[in-house]
């Protein structure tokens, strides 16, 4: 799987808009349609665009309660707890760690309230042993999967 610059330059601008018109794309990347709509079509046959979702505003994010939920489970539960955790819509992504916990699940709720029950759903299932969670407060630094950054303050310049 080969990613030119001018790939990652159009999976920056999707990474932006999803919906932009492969007329636009072109516009901006100073190639033809054509060109365009090949290099779409090649990028999801290799497999490195997956698929096309919705990006939820800065907006509405940030009114999210968000946390960290390090979660210890018993021997060979690993498979029914990940079952069990990926039906919670709430939970944003499941990590596997190693250290005392087994599974790092960042979660969002819309209120404090939600989020303790929420916690508490994730300790009482089969196969929990142990949950610590940490509330995130702000972010300092956020990078998405194609490198574009969001920060609290501007970088300073090169």
């Amino acid at each position: 799987m080969q990613v030119t610059a001018k790939d990652r330059e159009l999976l920056g601008l999707l990474a932006e808009n999803a919906r932009m018109p492969v007329a636009t794309l072109a516009r901006r990347l100073g190639l033809s349609r054509t060109t365009v709509q090949a290099r779409l079509d090649r990028l999801e046959r290799e497999g490195v665009i997956a698929g096309y979702s919705v990006r939820l505003s800065d907006e509405y994010l940030s009114g999210l309660i968000r946390a960290h939920v390090l979660i210890t489970i018993a021997p060979k539960a690993l498979a029914a707890v990940t079952v069990e955790l990926e039906a919670i819509q709430e939970v944003r992504s499941l990590h596997s760690v190693n250290g005392l916990y087994d599974l790092i699940a960042v979660i969002a709720s819309p209120s404090i309230a939600h989020l303790d029950r929420l916690i508490d759903l994730i300790g009482e299932l089969p196969g929990v042993e142990r949950t610590l969670s940490s509330i995130i407060l702000s972010d300092r630094i956020v990078r998405s999967r194609c490198g574009v950054q969001r920060t609290l303050r501007p970088l300073p310049d090169p």
